[in-house]
């Protein structure tokens, strides 16, 4: 009699177990289908009551919001939607229930720092999110040259980039460059090596392909800027030996002044314009993503 009372009870606590996860599962599913009809919004709630009410379960649940920012980015980012106002209470609720989040605070900082259409353009709030994790997390120095990165790329504050690697360096496990980024900058300010490097450590080190892709543009926008520089030197030489300006950059090849056909990272020629300075061909598809992130300047 005993058994078979187990059983029942056995039996009564499983369905109620299934009822559960099904439910759990139906909620999940119901907000997995608001994000791929593409709705404008996000059911949110209070950051402190969710961590409130997750209690135990605050890390499980976070890594879930988390998994909401990552949905959210991605359909946004895909359709080219500038409007992310979103992103900041859903990195919000996800770092006040798992403080020690470390992706949710880099990448998502990288997230809300960049201009539209490739994020949030609120660089403001990419800071206030980095300071947060310095708070719960200062001993991770990576967070510092995310801070540096911010004021150095989107912000244009080079003091306080120089102060956040400087900051950033004093810790025993941060690598020697965080030093010597701090020196340059705040002698230099702006500088396509130091640009370049920083780029260079986001395309190295980041696994995650959009971010590695828009490292990848910066970093080719990076190699025409200098091109461009350096072709525009050549013709100002080239005025003073022959007189006139070269109206085509095979002109300069010409004169032995360059090797080869100058172009692009991806093979296109460089021109000089109707102002005689060096430019990308119009067919080349780094111009058009060059004049997209222009018109968000």
């Amino acid at each position: 009699m005993k058994s078979a009372k187990t059983i029942v009870l056995v039996l009564v606590i499983l369905q109620g177990g299934f009822a559960g996860i099904w439910k759990l599962q139906h909620t999940i599913d119901q907000q997995r289908a608001a994000l791929s009809e593409e709705r404008d919004y996000v059911l949110l709630s209070s950051a402190k009551l969710m961590k409130m009410m997750s209690l135990e379960y605050a890390p499980l649940m976070a890594d879930f919001y988390w998994t909401r920012v990552v949905q959210f980015y991605g359909n946004k980012h895909v359709r080219g939607d500038a409007n992310l106002e979103e992103l900041w209470p859903l990195l919000d609720i996800t770092t006040t229930l798992d403080p020690n989040l470390m992706v949710a605070y880099r990448f998502g900082a990288i997230f809300l720092s960049q201009r539209a259409p490739g994020g949030a353009g609120r660089p403001d709030l990419a800071v206030q999110l980095i300071l947060r994790g310095i708070k719960a997390n200062p001993d991770y120095w990576r967070l510092y040259e995310d801070l540096g990165f911010i004021y150095y790329f989107d912000l244009k504050d080079y003091k306080k980039a120089a102060e956040a690697f400087q900051e950033g360096s004093k810790n025993p496990k941060a690598l020697i460059w965080m030093k010597v980024m701090a020196a340059k900058i705040a002698a230099e300010g702006e500088s396509y090596e130091t640009s370049f490097f920083l780029w260079n450590d986001v395309y190295t080190n980041t696994k995650d392909s959009q971010i590695r892709e828009n490292a990848k543009l910066h970093l080719q926008l990076l190699k025409v800027h200098e091109d461009c520089k350096q072709l525009d030197l050549l013709a100002d030489e080239y005025e003073k030996r022959f007189g006139h300006r070269p109206k085509r950059v095979s002109e300069l090849a010409q004169a032995g002044m360059i090797r080869g056909v100058a172009a692009d990272p991806l093979g296109y020629p460089y021109v000089f314009d109707d102002n005689g300075k060096a430019a990308m061909d119009v067919n080349s598809p780094l111009l058009e993503k060059q004049l997209l992130l222009e018109r968000f300047k």
